[in-house]
């Protein structure tokens, strides 16, 4: 394990955490998988085994687990290539390699202060709090060992700035095909109950973090797109994934739901943006692969799906700064927080309060990475 000195770019920490919601890796895998997404819930296996077929389609293999391994990779190839090398390692909260295990390894090799990356863009219980519970529990047996997390990063160039780049070419695409007056954007993140929405943020009585930054990088996107190609194209947010009770009422316009609507309105194609995700993994690969795309074809309506940054190298680039962007604020220095046609940053250190978890929201089944 490397020990970093005062000059190392990366002090005070001597180690990477990649922290992840994790997947399946094989048929056997699914029903346990499922069953610690919801453990404490009261999810019965009846309703686990409906969310199981998803994976069955796919061999029971999530494609997040491989997805995540190659982003590990480049991050440390990143890191090497900057003359900052540390060890990268992956810790999952639902499938080995679980985060308890990957601390674990780090202590064992003399680790003292982590940084962690949450492979979760956005502010709320589910995409932001519960990762640093999970990680605040398995911290609780070594310690020894300190961790600290890079902020929420859905406003970073590095991830909103690859999507906008995708975009366009997405929607210049489309354009050329059918004409601007034909085409719209769609937005498409993980929906959660409201009143997780509701408290999701500060804490300081405005709320509605979650679907706010999303709305707001939404529209920093289209204006983008607009300006680029001297459109004025239809855009908006859209959820997906909802899952709990129908009695509880989550974040809507569901995405299916939208582009039947898009279709009355005129709409010959549209363009679909996952803004709510890091990578392909499976509310992306189901819920708009295959259910939104089903939806489109359905209604005579053209569909093209950007990609998530993945493994991108911008968006490994911006992972990169963003530990550096840490690691300076570690050692009490003021770093420019990068963010995204100014759109506002959020702190690194989430302030008491932040995107509480109330009782009567109900925690989606699936994941938001």
């Amino acid at each position: 394990m490397p020990t970093p000195d005062d000059a190392h770019a990366l002090h005070p920490y001597d180690a990477v955490l990649v922290q992840s919601f994790g997947g399946p890796e094989g048929p056997d895998d699914v029903l346990p998988f499922l069953r610690r997404v919801t453990a404490g819930r009261g999810v019965p296996d009846e309703r686990l085994a409906e969310v199981g077929e998803h994976y069955e389609r796919v061999g029971g293999v999530s494609p997040l687990p491989a997805l995540n391994r190659r982003l590990v990779a480049e991050l440390s190839a990143e890191l090497e290539d900057r003359g900052h090398p540390l060890p990268v390692v992956l810790g999952n909260r639902n499938s080995a390699p679980f985060v308890r295990d990957a601390l674990g390894e780090l202590a064992a090799k003399g680790a003292g202060r982590v940084v962690v990356i949450a492979t979760s863009a956005w502010r709320s219980y589910s995409s932001c709090r519960q990762y640093r519970e999970d990680l605040a529990r398995a911290a609780g047996d070594f310690p020894g060992l300190a961790l600290d997390k890079v902020r929420p990063f859905g406003e970073h160039p590095g991830f909103a700035g690859i999507f906008a780049r995708d975009t366009l070419a997405a929607a210049r695409e489309a354009v050329g095909r059918v004409g601007a007056e034909h085409v719209a954007l769609l937005f498409v993140t993980h929906s959660i109950p409201d009143a997780m929405d509701e408290t999701s943020g500060p804490g300081d009585g405005e709320g509605r973090a979650y679907s706010t930054d999303q709305a707001e990088t939404a529209a920093a996107i289209l204006a983008e797109v607009d300006t680029a190609l001297g459109t004025d194209l239809p855009g908006g947010l859209a959820f997906c994934s909802r899952s709990g009770s129908p009695r509880t009422p989550w974040l809507e316009p569901d995405v299916n739901d939208r582009i039947r609507e898009l279709e009355g309105e005129g709409i010959q194609h549209v363009v679909v943006v996952p803004l709510g995700f890091v990578s392909d993994h499976m509310e992306v690969v189901h819920d708009l692969d295959v259910e939104a795309a089903e939806t489109a074809a359905e209604v005579g309506i053209g569909m093209t799906r950007v990609t998530t940054p993945g493994a991108d190298p911008a968006f490994v680039a911006g992972l990169a700064d963003l530990l550096l962007e840490r690691a300076a604020e570690a050692r009490g220095e003021g770093p420019v927080r990068a963010t995204w046609r100014d759109l506002d940053s959020h702190p690194s250190v989430c302030p008491v309060g932040c995107c509480p978890n109330l009782r009567t929201a109900e925690p989606a089944l699936c994941g938001q990475d």
